[in-house]
């Protein structure tokens, strides 16, 4: 499966996510920038974590309405998978494409350090390939990671399957509101997460946790 990466000023995990991406499906993907306005034609787009314009107003907001977010929105809504990592998590809430926003984090501090995670539906394309209710490891570092949706938009995602990583064992490193790390939209194509998969695929990085999460979204997991 082919792949696009988008490229914002102050991102600085997309070298990160490009080599992960090229690791695991043995091709480099396409690169794009946030002043494009069309994408190439690709089966996953993953918007890379950072510091997105310095996050200037909100984390993500002026990422989100650049003129590439018209396109990955255009892409999504064709069934496109999409995935935002941490600042892609903030701009894809931002743009709208997920329900919720990303707050401060509880303690006000930033925080960067390993936590766990559950698997809370493993029946999307993302997270087919772990188990449902595994628990693995994976990094964090954000500020602005303290995920909150109103009750009845909470009820809805809780309801419908589009928690699919809870924060677990009591790591929960900013406050998410159920210990929600990340969400997929109703359609199951957009997934946005706060810890840092692609940090976490080789031995080289002491463990391979978060290879199963590229392995289900670029098809090659069974």
């Amino acid at each position: 499966m082919t792949s696009a990466v988008i490229l914002f000023p102050g991102l600085n995990r997309d070298r990160d996510m490009i080599a992960a991406l090229t690791k695991i499906s043995g091709r480099k993907p396409f690169t794009v920038w946030e002043t494009d306005t069309t994408i190439p034609d690709v089966d996953l787009i993953v918007i890379p974590g950072g510091f997105s314009y310095g996050d200037y107003l909100r984390c993500g907001a002026i990422g989100a309405r650049m003129p590439v977010m018209q396109a990955v929105a255009e892409k999504a809504a064709q069934g496109v998978m999409v995935m935002g990592v941490c600042n892609g998590f903030q701009i894809l809430l931002e743009a709208g494409l997920l329900p919720g926003a990303l707050m401060r984090n509880a303690s006000l501090k930033f925080v960067c350090r390993e936590v766990k995670l559950e698997i809370s539906n493993a029946n999307t394309s993302f997270t087919r390939a772990y188990r449902p209710g595994q628990i693995i490891r994976c990094p964090v570092a954000h500020h602005d990671g303290n995920y909150f949706a109103e009750a009845e938009t909470l009820k809805r995602i809780e309801g419908e399957g589009q928690v699919v990583f809870r924060y677990a064992d009591g790591t929960n490193p900013n406050g998410s509101v159920n210990d929600i790390a990340g969400i997929v939209s109703a359609g199951g194509n957009v997934l946005g997460l706060m810890p840092h998969p692609e940090n976490l695929i080789e031995a080289a990085h002491g463990g391979t946790d978060g290879r199963a999460l590229f392995e289900g979204a670029l098809g090659i997991a069974a």
